[in-house]
C-alpha cells in the first residue's frame, strides 16, 4: 500500500498576544522575623482578599522561603494593596514578574 503525499495543504497558525491582559507585576511579601503568623494571615485575608487557606499557605512560604508573591496584577492596581500591607508593618514590594 502506498500513500500519496498530500499537496496544497495550507496551515494557518495565528499567535496573538494581547499585552494588556498580561499581569506583569507581583506584590512580594518578605519575612521580617517580627510579625506573627496570625497578623500576616489576617492582613492577607483583609487586604488581598485571600481565603483562610491561601493566606496560611502564603504565610508558611514567607516563613520558610523568606518571601512569597501574594498578588499579581497591574502596577496601579497593586500599589494601594502594597501600601495597605506596609501600613500594617509588613515588608512588601511590587516587583516585575
Amino acid at each position: 500500500m502506498k500513500f500519496a503525499p498530500q499537496t496544497d495543504v495550507e496551515v494557518l497558525i495565528e499567535d496573538e498576544v494581547v499585552v494588556d491582559d498580561v499581569k506583569l507585576y507581583s506584590i512580594v511579601v518578605f519575612n521580617d522575623e517580627v510579625n506573627t503568623f496570625d497578623h500576616v494571615i489576617d492582613t492577607l485575608i483583609d487586604v488581598c482578599k485571600h481565603s483562610q487557606e491561601q493566606a496560611e499557605q502564603c504565610t508558611l512560604i514567607i516563613h520558610f522561603k523568606g518571601k512569597c508573591s501574594v498578588k499579581n496584577g497591574d502596577f496601579d492596581e497593586l500599589k494601594p494593596i502594597r501600601n495597605a500591607i506596609c501600613q500594617r508593618g509588613i515588608s512588601a514590594e511590587i516587583l516585575l514578574r
